[in-house]
């Protein structure tokens, strides 16, 4: 029995488990689009291939299903790269299927054809980043790729990954798709397990640094860290795996740190570092004069990714594993030791993180106008339910939140580290509430990042997600604003003005309603927890616009970008 490849294909997708497929339609792909008209999958259109890119990406990262993004030949991928890229950075399922010219023009350099250097050569726009693409050649070939497409992108360490298929190959007769593979994720054998225990309950300073892989179910690290009194640290990724309030916790390393949380790590004795690549942000830029030496210290690293291990430090104790296997196989391991209370280190943690969250607090009453970032940070504390997820963009918004935002155990905190892309937090929330359809959904995001993707607020009305937009508004790109003013001076580029050189800004409230969401403006300190309250209690789609004034972001370690504009190199 045949059909035509488009329906297989949306066959096999059902099969998948596929529940929404998100892109833009284009004459390449409209085969595959008539073919969802008739399937439970739901087609989530964009107005923009970036925004449905970073929509897919949210709701992956939130549903822990693959994203599936469908996009159209030339400008129609190229337009989701970025969008992909940010995805593929951070590690995140994502399956995109391409539509491409007609197989029998290959090399005519036809209609939207990437071409002049290479013909038809689109699969190369992808392949730095993604972990495999396939150019689909046969119809009897589509069933197959995708299958491995969907294993591809979620065994291993998960990522992004392209079937790319010509437009006429959609049409043409194919049969049932193949069996879906399934595989058992890799565990740690129980002598390395019963080696690391042994490690960390003789260590006198031992250290856990979680990374965004351990995402899920982090009852066994926590016991782990709780039977020898180990402080835990987590990359900018992993905020929320362990809850911020839980008397291990000394927060983010690196740039981020605290002058506590980077003294420990420089001085740990014996770091387990679990599904983290070291990045230059939470390892001060691999300076062992901040935060991360192991000339005098043993590092045992558990990667999904053997490419991770010893990458950017030698690891004495090197693991290929799946990080939630191995730590439970280890917390199980360290049973067996006697168990360990370091009190004089959870009250050196108690303190600075008290001081920390205090102080940001003490910050957060300002009754200044516009609001300083922190007092919109206070509100949101105050006014949203505990399991709420907050989605950010770049700048104040991430940072300030990644810092001293301390999350209920409830929350997610959603955010693009590898790439930080300004533009990922909008469009991601809406994905992120199509995954979470009964929990509060917040896109806590800057100015300059909500003007990046307008788009998501009609993707939002017309998807029906009561996402709530609350846009940081300085008016500026602040961060490097902030940053071209400490080093250079002056701010030049970095700021909105009119011709007039006056501040300006979008009315980003009025755009909403223009969109059929609902907007509200903040014109004075107490309209942003009436705002919030309305827009959580409406459960419709809004924008809260937000004055606010342009302050350094709190980033006290170091970051060797700093040293560059003052003319100091690292080697």
């Amino acid at each position: 029995m045949t059909t035509t490849a488009a329906r297989a294909l949306v066959a096999q997708l059902e099969e998948l488990g596929v529940e929404y497929v998100f892109g833009t339609c284009g004459h390449t792909n409209i085969a595959v689009l008539d073919a969802l008209a008739d399937s439970p999958i739901r087609f989530v259109i964009a107005r923009h291939e970036q925004a449905a890119a970073h929509a897919a990406d949210g709701y992956a990262r939130a549903s822990g299903k693959p994203g599936v993004l469908l996009v159209h030949v030339g400008p129609g991928l190229t337009n989701a790269a970025t969008g992909v890229m940010t995805a593929a950075l951070d590690s995140v399922p994502l399956v995109v299927i391409s539509g491409d010219i007609p197989s029998y023009y290959h090399g005519r350099h036809p209609h939207q054809e990437i071409n002049l250097h290479a013909d038809a050569d689109q699969a190369s726009v992808f392949r730095p980043f993604v972990k495999r693409a396939w150019n689909v050649h046969r119809a009897q070939d589509l069933g197959r790729f995708v299958e491995r497409a969907f294993w591809t992108a979620t065994t291993g360490r998960p990522g992004a990954v392209l079937v790319n298929v010509p437009m006429d190959v959609f049409s043409r007769p194919a049969a049932p798709h193949p069996p879906i593979s399934r595989t058992a994720p890799p565990g740690l054998p129980e002598e390395t397990a019963r080696l690391i225990a042994s490690r960390l309950a003789g260590a006198e300073r031992p250290l856990i640094y979680v990374g965004g892989g351990l995402r899920e179910d982090p009852e066994p690290l926590i016991r782990l860290a709780e039977h020898l009194d180990i402080p835990i640290v987590h990359s900018l990724m992993a905020k929320g795996t362990v809850p911020d309030a839980h008397p291990l916790l000394l927060g983010m390393p690196g740039f981020w740190g605290l002058e506590l949380t980077n003294t420990y790590a420089r001085e740990a004795d014996v770091v387990l570092a679990l599904a983290t690549r070291f990045a230059e942000t939470d390892a001060s830029s691999w300076d062992p004069r901040f935060t991360w030496d192991f000339s005098h210290s043993t590092l045992i690293q558990i990667d999904i990714d053997p490419a991770e291990i010893g990458r950017n430090y030698p690891a004495e104790i090197g693991a290929v594993a799946d990080v939630r296997l191995a730590v439970t196989a280890i917390a199980d391991a360290v049973a067996a030791h006697p168990a360990r209370s370091r009190d004089e280190v959870r009250k050196q943690i108690a303190g600075a993180r008290s001081e920390l969250y205090a102080a940001s607090r003490e910050r957060g009453l300002s009754d200044d106008f516009p609001l300083r970032p922190e007092r919109i940070l206070k509100d949101l504390r105050d006014t949203l339910p505990p399991d709420a997820v907050l989605v950010t963009d770049v700048g104040w918004n991430k940072n300030g939140v990644a810092q001293c935002y301390e999350l209920p155990a409830e929350g997610r905190f959603i955010t693009p580290g590898g790439a930080s892309t300004m533009g990922f937090g909008p469009a991601a929330a809406v994905g992120v509430q199509l995954a979470e359809p009964g929990r509060t959904v917040i896109a806590l995001i800057g100015d300059g990042g909500m003007s990046a993707q307008l788009p998501a607020v009609p993707l939002a009305v017309e998807q029906g997600a009561p996402v709530v937009f609350v846009v940081m508004n300085n008016r500026s790109h602040g961060t490097i604003s902030d940053l071209q003013s400490a080093h250079f001076g002056r701010s030049h580029g970095c700021d909105f003005t009119d011709p007039a050189g006056r501040s300006y800004s979008p009315d980003f409230a009025a755009l909403a309603r223009a969109c059929g969401a609902d907007g509200h403006t903040v014109a004075a300190p107490s309209d942003l927890g009436r705002a919030l309250r309305e827009a959580v209690a409406n459960r419709r789609p809004a924008v809260i616009d937000v004055p606010m004034v342009n302050e350094p972001v709190p980033t006290p370690g170091h970051w060797n970008i700093k040293d560059i504009y003052q003319g100091h190199f690292a080697d």
